[in-house]
């Protein structure tokens, strides 16, 4: 089953690779075949307001385009709508949120933010929501924590499920740690670069989500790869030019070298990537703008969708 058929698409790499335009792309492909998507930010990043030139869009499931929804997920938010759906008497909830003790307890519980933002997405991927007026959505799109913190932001469910052991908090975590694991239904995009260390960054992310946590590795993506502008004998061609030459010509001849040679570094790195991976390596090209906006991320989007 291809990524953008699933209910829920977690896209990650290590920091600095351009996982959020991915994330974005892919929520635009997604959106271009007709998906109702909805495209999260977690821990309150508010990028896509900027990206799409609106207002904050906050806690709020805001339409962007046509098909395509996003929301920026605030944790203490997510905690909020939570105990809103456990507690069915409103004094009750708001003795709670203006206990101190409480406060103290969910700021000091290890996990707990990223617990309660894995259930706000779970929550948004459902087909029958609980929350009021809440929309239905065919797919939720995640630009989800790097890959330092990625792998441990996805276990957390596992590991609460095993401290509470018993008990709604227990068959809760549980009830995420099986969607997150279900192949059929949630997937991921690891987003790197064509440079040595994101590469092998990329590769042991791959080992970890699908041996240690066992979640679907659907695609791999491979960011910001320049064009082969010249062949070997051009590149041969340009160095005997600039030997002979001065001023612009020669500046020319340079840069044209320069290129070639990265483009071919980049090749080397894509052919690494694509022999330490199992996934088949989807390549995107750098998109030579001083900023990606909508218009550039939608190039991206037909070249992954």
């Amino acid at each position: 089953m291809d990524l953008l058929d699933k209910r829920l698409a977690i896209v990650t790499g290590k920091g600095g690779v351009g996982k959020s335009t991915v994330a974005l792309a892919l929520a635009l492909a997604a959106a271009a075949r007709g998906r109702r998507t909805i495209l999260c930010e977690v821990g309150a990043q508010e990028r896509l307001s900027g990206v799409f030139h609106r207002a904050e869009v906050g806690f709020h499931e805001v339409e962007m385009t046509e098909n395509l929804w996003a929301i920026s997920i605030d944790p203490d938010e997510s905690m909020r709508e939570y105990v809103l759906l456990q507690l069915k008497v409103k004094a009750m909830r708001d003795l709670l949120f203006r206990s101190r003790i409480f406060s103290y307890l969910a700021a000091a519980t290890p996990g707990l933010k990223e617990l309660v933002t894995i259930g706000k997405l779970w929550e948004l991927a459902q087909p029958d929501r609980k929350v009021k007026g809440g929309r239905s959505y065919d797919l939720v799109v995640v630009d989800a924590p790097a890959t330092g913190h990625g792998v441990g932001f996805l276990q957390t469910p596992r590991t609460f499920a095993s401290i509470a052991r018993v008990g709604p908090i227990s068959a809760q975590a549980e009830t995420l740690d099986a969607f997150i694991c279900n192949h059929r239904k949630t997937g991921v995009a690891i987003v790197s670069l064509p440079e040595e260390m994101p590469v092998n960054e990329t590769a042991a992310l791959e080992r970890d989500l699908t041996e240690e946590i066992g979640v679907a590795v659907d695609r791999v993506v491979m960011n910001a790869v320049y064009p082969e502008r010249f062949s070997d004998a051009e590149a041969s061609r340009l160095a005997e030019i600039a030997d002979g030459e001065n001023g612009l010509v020669r500046a020319a001849c340079r840069a044209g070298m320069s290129q070639s040679r990265r483009a071919r570094s980049q090749r080397e790195q894509l052919a690494r990537l694509a022999e330490l991976t199992d996934q088949h390596v989807t390549t995107l090209p750098f998109l030579f703008e001083p900023e990606v906006g909508v218009d550039e991320a939608r190039v991206l989007a037909e070249a992954l969708g």
